[in-house]
Formats: structure tokens, sequence, C-alpha cells
């Protein structure tokens, strides 16, 4: 059942070349865009206030450290999963082809570990980046990278370690955040100043 659903979206994008390739942009670019946003997080607290961001920022990034550990212990110990194309020959690739274990995706892992970390700080944030995770997670799919069961896979992965992270981890990312904020907030708190400083803005 899961080539059975690789093999049809494959054939699909094979005869929409511009789909094809315009995912294999949007792949090319989406992770590293979702991991600045994730650190941009950490601009919206504004020096001396509410930590929410700064530990929503450090839990996101934290999250996605540790789903990708995860990662490498599934794939060593239960299952090390070809790639779809280094099974089935046959199968198209938009991009460049990993020989890394196809179970559970990366992308998908670490994606949904940083929305599912925000959403459990703020629910509208998270939203957004879970939008953007299931959109990186199926494109994984579209670009003939995974199978549909390594990103569910990812996504449950992705869910647990933000779990991990938020509900267990929290006060050693909150001492973290701590420490770290000793560094970025005399360098923020001038531009927050500038900012508040503007007609219309008040402190």
């Amino acid at each position: 059942m899961d080539y059975r659903v690789y093999h049809a979206v494959n054939r699909f994008v094979l005869h929409h070349e511009w789909l094809g390739r315009g995912l294999n942009t949007f792949e090319t670019w989406a992770v590293p865009v979702l991991a600045v946003a994730t650190v941009a997080l950490w601009l919206l607290a504004r020096p001396g206030d509410d930590r929410k961001w700064k530990l929503a920022s450090a839990s996101a990034l934290a999250s996605a450290a540790v789903g990708l550990l995860l990662n490498q212990l599934i794939s060593k110990l239960i299952w090390d999963r070809p790639r779809p194309y280094e099974t089935h020959p046959s199968a198209h690739v938009w991009g460049a082809r990993s020989h890394d274990p196809s179970f559970p995706s990366d992308h998908a892992s670490a994606s949904f570990a940083i929305a599912f970390a925000v959403v459990l700080f703020d629910r509208v944030a998270g939203g957004i980046f879970l939008a953007a995770a299931v959109a990186i997670s199926a494109g994984r799919v579209f670009v003939g990278e995974h199978y549909p069961l390594d990103v569910i896979a990812g996504c449950l992965v992705g869910l647990a370690a933000a779990l991990l992270v938020v509900k267990v981890g929290r006060p050693l990312i909150a001492w973290l955040v701590r420490l770290v904020e000793r560094v970025t907030d005399p360098v923020l708190a001038p531009l927050w100043r500038l900012l508040l400083s503007r007609p219309g803005q008040r402190a």
C-alpha cells in the first residue's frame, strides 16, 4: 500500500514536470527558512519581559535535534529502510539522491518537532509552523525522496520529541535561555528602544 501511493504520486508528478521542479526548489529552501523563522521567534521577546518566545524558539530547536537523534536510533535499531528509488529503480527523483535511511524522514521529524514545540507555546504561531511542516513533509513524497509512511512516522517522531523537550526538559531549556539571553539581550535592547521610541509606539 505504501509503495502504491508513492508510485501513483511519482507517476503524477512525472507527467507534470513544472510541479516536480517547483517542489524541488521549495524543498531546497523550506527547511533553512523554517530554521531561520524558528530562531527569529527569539526576537519577539522584548529584553527583560516575558520569555515565552525565547522558550518557544529554544524548545523548537532542541526538539528538532532530539527528533533527528531519535531517527538515527530508529533507523539503526528498528528499521534501516532503503530509499524508494533504491528499491524501485524506475522511480523518478526531483533533485539530489540521498543514501540516508528512508524511515523516518529527517525533514518531517525536524519540521514537525519545531512546529509542535511552537504550538505548545502559541497556537496561532504554531499553526503557521504546522502548515509549513505539512507542506515540507508532503513535498518529500512528491519529489520522490520518501514513502508516505516515512513522513507519517516523522510526524510522530516530531510530536514525541516536542513533548519530551517541552514537558520534561523545560527546566533545562529555561536555564539555557537565561544563559543565552545574557548575551543577546544587551544587543537587542537598543533595537527595542529604537522601535518603541517611534511615533505611535509606547514602552
